[in-house]
């Protein structure tokens, strides 16, 4: 099951470079790696994610025996921070394509999936706030968080979660997200251009609907909020 066996490192650099290393060297399924504190933390588009003691909840999982539907697991894992969210704090998260978990338009989470084909294995990491006191400046507007005492109550819903949608229907995984996206219908602008949201496609890829006319599928990068 997801969860099990668990490795906990007080001070890390990342928990995804320890769950690749353990995923290298056969960790099994379901093999998850937390920690207090983060000092190297990976993002997406090469940012950095940095967590004092008892902040955030953070934690790594090595996914085996890779299949088509596991394309989805961004998806998979930004439901998963939603319902353990929803279940450990009064909340309702939406989710910006294609995995940020936002709280009344900030984000509360940030997820990596680093894959590794060839190999057999991915490595799913999630970093979610639980209890920031402070953001800086340059996050204040923009970021949010839970309120908890402590990371740990939010750890066992959310691998419950992830372990439920994992192996759900690619269907049932693309219904319970577009029940949650935060872009549908919304002006959107990305590097090559801009236009409105609508919805995802059956592989996960967003489509924007250009001034034109014109249906543009996005599999990659990031798109913003047009104000």
């Amino acid at each position: 099951m997801i969860g099990l066996p668990r490795v906990h490192h007080r001070v890390t650099d990342s928990t995804n470079e320890r769950a690749r290393a353990l995923a290298a060297e056969d960790a099994p399924h379901g093999t998850v790696v937390t920690a207090t504190e983060q000092t190297a933390g990976r993002g997406r588009q090469g940012r950095t994610w940095t967590a004092a003691p008892g902040e955030a909840l953070l934690l790594s999982i090595v996914i085996r025996d890779l299949e088509p539907r596991h394309a989805l697991l961004p998806m998979v894992a930004a439901l998963a921070v939603c319902e353990a969210a929803e279940a450990v704090a009064d909340v309702s998260c939406e989710i910006k394509w294609p995995n940020d978990v936002w709280v009344d338009r900030r984000k509360l989470s940030g997820i990596l999936v680093e894959a590794r084909p060839a190999a057999g294995w991915a490595v799913v990491g999630i970093g979610l706030n639980t209890g920031v006191v402070e953001f800086p400046e340059e996050l204040r507007d923009i970021a949010t968080t839970l309120r908890l005492d402590s990371p740990e109550p939010a750890l066992r819903p959310l691998l419950a979660s992830f372990d439920r949608w994992e192996a759900a229907e690619v269907a049932d995984v693309l219904a319970a997200w577009r029940a949650r996206d935060a872009l549908e219908g919304s002006p959107v602008r990305w590097q090559d251009g801009e236009g409105t949201a609508r919805g995802v496609d059956e592989t996960g890829s967003l489509l924007v609907e250009t001034a034109d006319g014109a249906l543009v599928t996005l599999g990659a990068g990031e798109v913003h909020l047009r104000r």
